[in-house]
């Protein structure tokens, strides 16, 4: 283990199933390793401070829940790669943390005697810091799955809340919670009993900030409803725009307005289109390229400047054409991509972004016509009776959600071959990037009924769980796991943790995840997850099928 330059095992992709050890596959290189590392060491400390003031029944400081949320979402993977950037933010919160530790003596509140608490030092002594601070430093390997599961779910948390805040929703429910569940992980002396229960409550407050952010989307967009989206382009020069904050592509939007600019959604972006209120702009023309691994080639040909909202970065290499027209924002980073950031009022200014794009060519077309999405839960419930009919008919046997991630290994060509090979009787419930696997196959519809239908981004699953829950409601059944519906997902990185602890806490059963079990799971813990939950992995397309359909 002290051999190891970096130790990394929270994404699906991670070298040879155990953990990256050298460099990420992602792209991040050890140093970025360890300042997420030590930054993840200080958010730890500060979720420990607010939760012994708010204990002792203490006010705390406000700018905590910027910090701890903002914090969380810049070390999930592929999020931001700029040690600069980083090392920035882990001043601020040794500053923060100071102020919390003040404030907690002046109210004679006592605070556990635990590294993250008591370490604030200067910039000479961070590398040292960081490098203690690994995950490995957790000997007992179930111990060390439990907190990290937690962790990483805060992660995905983290990622979901802050683009609510965005748009005006809070809940200080949630943060007390996230300041406790950092406390139940920085506490050494946590039981395994404790640290399975955080694990649960985490799934629990992922349900609730799955759907705090559906009323925050929903409230200022509209709800989503079914769409076509082109995939093609127009002959204007553009702007792409990727990742999951709607907040940048509305004022993107309105900043591009009768500009001459078109913009167009990348990845987990896409669903941006099915929103009446963002819809409604002549200019978003279409979506361009698919799931986030492309994007090599697809911001190669796409000619104009490109912003990052959000995670999904891929490190371009250094001949990348595209390479000097990205610019980042929130959570973010790459060092040398200028950063946008966010005014007093919370909107961004993007004129630099306008400035570049009209001097680029129209992107190049490597693609044409549509694909359809749209179906988040308000759009389902307006079809129930169809629905409600074609099950009750026969006409659709079952559902199976296809719910998660993308991404570049081989094995995840599992998906696409099981949606095609899906009985002609089976409806796809999809969100998130795993789509791109099947969301332009014709795989027809059963009664008009579309066969894939696309609820959003990967927050979106929430959908999936309110319909569920409904179907639940209409037919009568004694429990979720009676209804006709089959969870196949892919997941990738800390998003899709939060989406499977969320569903593990509504009482779903039998979810089957790949296309391989996350690394940070251990034995013991997994035991615990199949002896509990059915939880398991994938073998082949044809034996699932048979396991899942029948």
């Amino acid at each position: 283990m002290t051999e190891n330059k970096m130790f990394c095992f929270q994404c699906q992709e991670t070298a040879k199933g155990t953990g990256c050890t050298i460099q990420g596959v992602c792209g991040k290189t050890a140093d970025t390793s360890m300042w997420q590392d030590l930054l993840l060491s200080v958010v730890r400390g500060i979720g420990t401070v607010d939760h012994c003031l708010k204990k002792a029944g203490k006010e705390s400081l406000p700018a905590v829940e910027g910090f701890i949320t903002d914090a969380l979402f810049t070390t999930i993977t592929n999020a931001n790669f700029d040690d600069d950037a980083i090392l920035r933010k882990v001043t601020d919160g040794i500053v923060l943390k100071k102020q919390l530790i003040d404030k907690a003596k002046e109210d004679g509140v006592s605070l556990p005697n635990w590294p993250e608490v008591t370490w604030g030092g200067d910039e000479n002594d961070y590398e040292s810091e960081g490098k203690r601070e690994g995950i490995l430093r957790i000997e007992n390997a179930d111990v060390r799955s439990l907190k990290e599961l937690t962790i990483l779910g805060l992660k995905g948390m983290a990622a979901y809340y802050e683009h609510a805040s965005h748009l005006g929703e809070h809940s200080s429910a949630i943060i007390d919670f996230m300041s406790e569940a950092l406390y139940t992980v920085t506490d050494p002396d946590s039981s395994m009993e404790t640290l399975l229960n955080c694990v649960l409550a985490t799934g629990k407050f992922g349900v609730d900030v799955m759907a705090l952010l559906d009323k925050a989307n929903t409230k200022v967009y509209g709800n989503p409803e079914l769409t076509k989206v082109n995939i093609g382009v127009g002959k204007n020069p553009g702007i792409l725009i990727s990742g999951h904050d709607l907040k940048d592509i509305e004022d993107l939007l309105k900043q591009t307005e009768g500009t001459g600019i078109d913009v167009y959604t990348h990845g987990e972006m896409l669903p941006a289109h099915y929103y009446p209120q963002l819809k409604k702009y002549k200019h978003l023309v279409g979506n361009y390229g698919n799931a986030w691994w492309k994007q090599k080639e697809e911001f190669d040909t796409f000619n104009g400047p490109i912003v990052f909202t959000t995670n999904c970065i891929v490190p371009p290499s250094p001949k990348a054409s595209y390479k000097d027209r990205v610019f980042t924002t929130n959570a973010a980073g790459y060092p040398g991509w200028k950063h946008v950031e966010a005014g007093p009022d919370g909107h961004k200014d993007f004129s630099e972004v306008i400035a570049m794009a009209k001097t680029c060519q129209a992107p190049t077309e490597i693609e044409h016509g549509e694909i359809i999405g749209g179906f988040a839960h308000a759009q389902v419930f307006a079809l129930a009776d169809k629905v409600v009919e074609a099950v009750k008919s026969g006409a659709i046997r079952k559902f199976v959600v296809m719910s998660g991630c993308d991404g570049r290994m081989k094995s995840r060509n599992y998906y696409e071959e099981f949606a095609m090979k899906l009985p002609k009787d089976v409806v796809i419930l999809t969100s998130g990037c795993a789509k791109f696997k099947y969301n332009k196959l014709s795989l027809g519809d059963i009664n008009g009924i579309p066969r894939v239908l696309d609820a959003g981004q990967c927050n979106d699953s929430y959908s999936w769980a309110v319909v569920a829950l409904k179907l639940k409601e209409i037919f009568g059944a004694n429990d979720i796991n009676d209804l006709p519906i089959v969870f196949n997902i892919a997941w990738y990185e800390q998003k899709a943790v939060i989406v499977l602890l969320a569903l593990l806490s509504l009482g779903v059963k039998n979810i089957h995840i790949g296309p391989t079990l996350p690394a940070f799971v251990s034995e013991g813990v997994l035991k615990v997850l199949i002896e509990n939950f059915g939880l398991g992995g994938i073998t082949t397309v044809d034996e699932d099928m048979k396991r899942m359909i029948g």
